[in-house]
């Protein structure tokens, strides 16, 4: 019988059961699919309460899509200016502007929420 999640022990208990479902090759519509989406639910309810993620800063959103597009943080003066600009920018000591992170989206697709998300 599936219950809610309640504390730490049911949550390892859900996770257990989970990976052992995934292991079986079900057919959708099945008693163990169902009980599988069921368990996936209320785990991602128990995380979203109990293991909250911050959102990223920018810096640390545009830090992220340089490491993932293999650039170093030289590159970004081809977007956003002079290499002084960029270094004052990087170390926390500048701000983004509004067209600077209008750039960061379009031309590096760093996501808009991550940009604005200070």
């Amino acid at each position: 019988m599936i219950k809610p999640i309640k504390n730490k022990k049911q949550y390892q208990n859900a996770l257990v059961k989970i990976y052992n479902l995934m292991q079986k090759n079900l057919k959708p519509g099945s008693t163990e699919a169902d009980e599988l989406d069921v368990l996936s639910i209320l785990v991602e309810a128990y995380e979203k309460e109990h293991y909250i993620i911050e959102s990223p800063t920018a810096l640390e959103a545009v830090k992220f899509r340089l490491e993932q597009l293999g650039m170093k943080t030289s590159d970004l003066r081809h977007y956003l200016g002079y290499r002084s600009r960029v270094s004052e920018i990087m170390s926390g000591k500048r701000k983004f502007s509004l067209k600077m992170l209008k750039t960061l989206h379009n031309k590096l697709g760093v996501p808009a929420e991550s940009l604005l998300a200070e």
